[in-house]
C-alpha cells in the first residue's frame, strides 16, 4: 500500500459521532389524590400533574413536578362536603432504567410544599415530601405513556379545631396516582 493511502479512511465506514439521546422529558397527565387532611369531605380529588426531568447519565434524573386537584370523588352521602383543593410543588432525584424492550421503570423521592385550599387549613402551605415509582412504555424515541404512583406526607391542622388544639398540625399521607404522556427532547 502506498504511504499516502495508509492514513486515509473510507468516510462511509468511519465511525460517526455518538448519537446522544434526549436529555429532558416533560410529562403531563390526569391525577388522583387521596384526601386525608379534610376528614368530613370527599375521599379523594381528581386533577392534573405536570413534571419536567433532566437526565444526568444513564440512570439518574432530577425532576420537578407540580399538580392541582379540585374535582371531588367519593362520599356522596355527606351533605356538606366543602370545596377542597390541593396543589403541590415537589423536586427530587429519580433513578430510571429499561426493564424490557420498550418498558422502563422509575423510582423517585421528592421534597417541596403542599397547599390545601378551600377549607381554612393552618398552615396554608405545609412542607411536604414523599416517594414513589412508575412504569413507562415507549411509543417512539420521543413519546411514551407513563403510569406513576406516590405517597406524599404533609402536616395541616384539622378543620374546626377547638381552641385548645388551635393550629396543632396533624401529619397526613396521601396516596396519589397519575397516568399521562411523556415527551422527550
Amino acid at each position: 500500500m502506498p504511504q499516502s493511502a495508509i492514513g486515509q479512511v473510507n468516510p462511509e465506514a468511519a465511525p460517526g459521532p455518538a448519537q446522544a439521546g434526549p436529555k429532558y422529558e416533560v410529562f403531563a397527565g390526569v391525577a388522583y389524590s387521596r384526601l386525608r387532611q379534610v376528614p368530613v369531605s370527599y375521599s379523594g380529588l381528581v386533577g392534573e400533574k405536570v413534571s419536567v426531568s433532566r437526565d444526568f447519565g444513564k440512570y439518574f434524573q432530577l425532576m420537578a413536578s407540580g399538580d392541582y386537584y379540585s374535582l371531588g370523588t367519593g362520599h356522596s352521602d355527606i351533605p356538606n362536603k366543602g370545596k377542597p383543593t390541593i396543589y403541590t410543588f415537589l423536586v427530587g432525584p429519580a433513578l430510571h432504567a429499561t426493564l424490557y424492550e420498550n418498558l422502563s421503570g422509575v423510582v423517585f423521592a421528592e421534597l417541596g410544599g403542599e397547599h390545601t385550599g378551600g377549607e381554612s387549613m393552618t398552615p396554608t402551605i405545609s412542607f411536604a415530601g414523599g416517594f414513589g415509582g412508575g412504569l413507562a412504555y415507549n411509543l417512539s424515541r420521543r413519546f411514551a405513556v407513563q403510569l406513576t404512583g406516590d405517597r406524599v406526607g404533609a402536616s395541616f391542622s384539622l378543620p374546626n379545631n377547638n381552641p385548645v388544639l388551635a393550629n396543632s398540625t396533624s401529619r397526613t399521607w396521601n396516596a396519589r396516582g397519575t397516568f399521562g404522556l411523556v415527551y422527550r427532547f
